[in-house]
């Protein structure tokens, strides 16, 4: 199993974010002083916020509606995310559960996530792709795998990985039971929305002969089927999600 990171460099003025000791994310210096004043027991130092206090899933709940109502998180998908305990190598394993957390506070408080993307072939070579829909509130309009979605709490990779097929691109169960696991990838990166830190858990599935995707949660507006020619072209050009480009260019090779 391939294990790789890709983590950008964050500015030297960032707080570190400690839950009942554990250091579980990272935030720009606006977003500790607004995160220290509404969550009670909160102390901001001058590296670190830190809160100490009982239920953290509670209070981080409270904390990330308290922001929602004032226009910092936005996006609220009603799905939960779950936190866990920092491992030396999350590509390799997970770390226990520390509390489940609305799935679009996570970058704002800079807490690591998962997802699953999923490379898909046709048998004469071409990658299936879509293309993010103009309504999807991060990269609308930019090219996919043939599936991806975050991994919700309490959700098995694998039943992500068929749950994702069937969402986007109409892949049935019969058909996702070729999914095969190709490796991990950690990709880490400043976004307007804050600290985006997803552990992306990569699958690969060949298709069959005359498959057409059909999406069916409305989140994809097309798929392409790319040889690898034109695949490393639109790679390129800037085509894709910086997620999705990572993993093609990691995994993305039949076989």
């Amino acid at each position: 199993m391939v294990r790789t990171t890709q983590l950008e460099s964050l500015p030297a003025e960032w707080l570190r974010l400690t839950v009942q000791g554990v250091p579980v994310g990272c935030l720009s210096p606006h977003r500790a002083a607004l995160a220290a004043r509404w969550l009670p027991g909160a102390a901001l130092r001058s590296d670190e916020l830190c809160w100490a206090g009982e239920s953290p899933g509670e209070a981080m709940a409270a904390l990330a509606l308290l922001l929602r109502e004032r226009g910092e998180i936005s996006g609220w998908r009603n799905e939960a995310y779950a936190c866990e305990r920092p491992v030396s190598d999350p590509c390799a394993g997970f770390g226990s559960e520390l509390f489940r957390l609305e799935r679009a506070a996570f970058r704002f408080f800079g807490l690591m996530s998962r997802a699953v993307h999923v490379n898909a072939w046709l048998p004469d070579g071409r990658m299936v792709c879509g293309r993010r829909a103009l309504h999807k509130a991060t990269d609308p309009g930019r090219l996919d795998n043939c599936a991806a979605g975050g991994l919700a709490a309490g959700e098995s990779l694998l039943d992500c990985a068929r749950r994702e097929l069937w969402e986007e691109a109409g892949v049935p169960a019969a058909l996702s039971l070729g999914l095969r696991p190709t490796g991990a990838l950690r990709s880490r990166r400043i976004e307007p929305e804050g600290l985006h830190d997803e552990v992306l858990h990569v699958f690969s599935l060949e298709l069959p002969p005359g498959f057409e995707p059909g999406n069916r949660d409305g989140e994809v507006s097309e798929f392409l089927c790319l040889l690898p020619d034109e695949l490393s072209e639109r790679l390129d050009a800037g085509e894709f999600s910086p997620d999705a480009e990572a993993v093609i260019r990691q995994f993305g090779r039949k076989g």
